[in-house]
Parts: C-alpha cells; sequence; structure tokens
C-alpha cells in the first residue's frame, strides 16, 4: 500500500510540473522579432533557422514594409502572440511603447555593449531599448562616373564645389550617357530619405546652436534654406523633372547601380545591395550633406541609429529569456556576429566584426581628420509620421511650381508643422 501510494504521489507531482511549464516541450520558449530593415528580410530569416537548428528554439522573423513599421508594429502588439522583439528606436518611441519594454538593464546583451551612446531609458531610468548597429547616411557617389565626367571627389569639399559638379554633370548629361543625380520620388518608398534624412541637415545644426537634449517643443528653422540648396540641387541636376516626383515609381537605387547617375543620397545599408549589383567598391564613396552652412568643409556624414532592441515585457517569462539568449547569441557568436556585420555593418558589442562597407570607412576617416559627425537630430522628430506627411505635401507644391511662396510654404510645414505635432503629441 505504501508503495502505491508513492507511486501515485510521483505521478501527481509529475503531472504538477508539466502543468506548470518544469518539464514541458515549451520550456525553451520562442522569438519573434518584427524586423525593422527589409533589406536584411532573406538574411535574417536564414539565421534565425540556423538558430533554431542549433539551439531548438524557434524564431520567427516578420519584415515590416518600408515606412510602415510603426503600423505593423501597433496591430501585431495586439495579437495574442505578439512580437518579443522589436524596435523602438527613438524618444518618442520610448513615450510610446516604454510600458511594453523589458529592463534590459544588467541583462548579458546590455554587458556586452561596447558603448552606451544608443541607450533609451524612459523617465524612471529603465533601460528601453539597446542599439544593435549603427548606420550613416549621406551622398553616395560613383567615383568611376565621377572621374569619367571629368572631376574627382576631392574638388568636392562644400556646398558650392558640389553645386559646380553637379550642374556641369547635368549640363553635358546627353554627351556623357549619365545624368548628376538620381530621381528624388516623393512616395512612401522614397520620401524618408528627404523628409527624414536630408531634413537632418536643418535639424542638427539647429539642434547644435539651441543644445537640445530632448525634443523641443518648437524649431526655429533657421537652416530650412540651406534645406533647400540641396533639394534644388537634386531635382534640378536629374534626368527626372521636378513636376513628376509627386507621384513616385521611380527606382533610384536601379538607377544608380545602372550608371546613370554619378550621386544618390542614401545610406550605409545600400552597400551591400550595391556590391551584389555588380558595382566595385573601390568605386564607391559616401561624402557629407554640403547645404552652404559655414565651416562645413568640416562636416563628416550623418551617423546614429534608429536601430535598437526592445523585449516585450508582457510576454511569457520563457519567451523573454528564449529572445534575451537569442540576442546574445547574435552578438556573441560566430555566426550571429557575421551576420551582423555582413547585415547591419558595424554593431556597438564588444565582440563584433569589422565590416566591410566603405561607408564606415569613410565616416571613420572624417573623423579620423576632426571633422564633426552630423549626429541623428531628426529623431527627435515629434508624431513623425504626420510631420513628415506635411512636408511631403508643401514639397510636392513647390516641386509642381518652386516660387520662393511655395517654399514659404515648405518652411512652414517645417516649423508650424512640428509645433503641432509637438503639441499632439503631448497633449
Amino acid at each position: 500500500m505504501k508503495k502505491f501510494l508513492a507511486m501515485m504521489l510521483a505521478l501527481v507531482m509529475a503531472l504538477s510540473l508539466v502543468a506548470c511549464g518544469g518539464g514541458g516541450k515549451d520550456d525553451k520558449g520562442s522569438v519573434y522579432w518584427l524586423n525593422f530593415k527589409p533589406e536584411a528580410k532573406d538574411a535574417l530569416e536564414q539565421v534565425a533557422a540556423e538558430y533554431t537548428k542549433e539551439t531548438g528554439v524557434p524564431v520567427s522573423i516578420v519584415t515590416a514594409a518600408s515606412g510602415e513599421y510603426e503600423s505593423t508594429l501597433t496591430a501585431e502588439m495586439d495579437k495574442e502572440k505578439a512580437p518579443t522583439l522589436f524596435v523602438v528606436g527613438n524618444q518618442a518611441a520610448v513615450n510610446t511603447w516604454g510600458d511594453t519594454c523589458y529592463d534590459l538593464k544588467d541583462t548579458a546583451v546590455a554587458k556586452e555593449l561596447s558603448t552606451q551612446d544608443y541607450n533609451l531609458y524612459d523617465p524612471s531610468g529603465k533601460l528601453c531599448s539597446i542599439g544593435y548597429c549603427y548606420e550613416c547616411f549621406g551622398i553616395i557617389v560613383n567615383t568611376k562616373l565621377l572621374k569619367d565626367a571629368g572631376h574627382d571627389l576631392s574638388e568636392i569639399t562644400n556646398f558650392e564645389s558640389l553645386k559646380k559638379v553637379a550642374e556641369d554633370i547635368h549640363s553635358r548629361a546627353g554627351e556623357l550617357g549619365f545624368d548628376a543625380f538620381t530621381s528624388s520620388g516623393m512616395d512612401d518608398s522614397s520620401s524618408w530619405r528627404f523628409t527624414g534624412h536630408l531634413a537632418n541637415a536643418a535639424l542638427y545644426y539647429e539642434s547644435v546652436d539651441e543644445k537640445w537634449d530632448a525634443c523641443p517643443a518648437a524649431i526655429k528653422g533657421t537652416y530650412v534654406d540651406n534645406f533647400r540648396n540641396l533639394w534644388d540641387l537634386y531635382i534640378n541636376n536629374s534626368a527626372v523633372t521636378p513636376d513628376k516626383l509627386a507621384t513616385g515609381g521611380f527606382d533610384a537605387a536601379g538607377e544608380f547601380k545602372a550608371g546613370k547617375a554619378v550621386f544618390y543620397q542614401n545610406g550605409s545599408w545600400e552597400y551591400a545591395g550595391l556590391v551584389d549589383a555588380g558595382m566595385n567598391s573601390e568605386d564607391l564613396a559616401m561624402i557629407p550633406f554640403y547645404c552652404g552652412v559655414e565651416g562645413e568643409e568640416k562636416a563628416g556624414l550623418n551617423c546614429g541609429t534608429e536601430n535598437c532592441w526592445a523585449v516585450n515585457a508582457n510576454a511569457s517569462e520563457a519567451d523573454i529569456k528564449a529572445t534575451l539568449d537569442f540576442m546574445y547569441w547574435m552578438v556573441t557568436s560566430e555566426k550571429g556576429t557575421t551576420v551582423m556585420a555582413e547585415q547591419f555593418g558595424p554593431i556597438p558589442y564588444k565582440q563584433a566584426k569589422t565590416p566591410e562597407n566603405v561607408f564606415f570607412a569613410n565616416a571613420l576617416d572624417y573623423t579620423a581628420k576632426g571633422n564633426y559627425t552630423m549626429t541623428w537630430a531628426f529623431n527627435y522628430t515629434p508624431n513623425v509620421n504626420e510631420w513628415r506627411a506635411g512636408l511631403v505635401s508643401a514639397m510636392n507644391q513647390y516641386d509642381a511650381n518652386p516660387t520662393d511662396a511655395n517654399w514659404a510654404a515648405v518652411k512652414t510645414a517645417f516649423v508650424d508643422g512640428w509645433a503641432t505635432q509637438y503639441a499632439a503629441a503631448n497633449s
């Protein structure tokens, strides 16, 4: 009888462990990464499969469409199986998602960081998200075409010299077989390059003047005319005329890969695609946003990140552990760090691999020469999608009829739109 009771007790205890998750097959948890970067989709899916094969932990990679991350995240977070790993890339996102973020302080992956520069905190001091890569952007140059046009990269040191070279190339586009700039389409797939990245030129210099350390309630627009300098240069020295830009549908990357233009505004994330398309890395370089600001000869590239990992605090304990373990593997293992270097360039972790991306070499070279880095002041933008939409509308009006009056409307969208969106975001 005692033996029977002991057996029954052991059986009850075993069943209890299974019911509580103490010995079930789901103990390892799972990872659901809502990926921010469409260009890394295939590589991340591959490395996720390798991680699952190695550890037995399921890793699902879902990639949001370009320009639709926030709406996709909102929809996915409402689902029963929500992302366990997602992007909280600026202070506005912390304001929105901070309560959902697991505190990454003292986690193994956070201890692997080589810098704290890209960490984001909420007002209580909780470490909401940590950078998993950093990037740079500026004006990409096909130096071979530049030389074919009779110019050299060393000629370009400020806006005046950039303008002189670009206008000369555009004036001879017919005989050269290529133009100065790629198209500047204003549809959703392209406009973020200008209302986000190009706008950083104006925002950066104002942030330095005004010593921003948080999103200001209002901006002055001191450098909006410098923004205009570059925008006019882009749209007036391209094969696509300004009045066609609003409709979009152009392929600026394809134009650049095909050797149809010397200059292409974009970032370090384009490097792999350009080389994969057959471009020689030795024929590629990136120059700063020269826009006519005094002293810009000492400018460097725009460097920073909106790629910051956050872990869903509402996920199960097993899924949180699985996600943290996966993040740690990505920044410490041979396979993980290789993929990170290939897809994202330099990562701010102690065991990072050195990327081959020449655009990062350009960024480091500017820094080594004592040039200032144009930090990402556009990360402060309140209600970023709404602010950029207002700017797109005004810029489309200007492109169709580039008068001073229509540029004044762009400045209004830039300055007054900021105040409006700040009030909306902080009401």
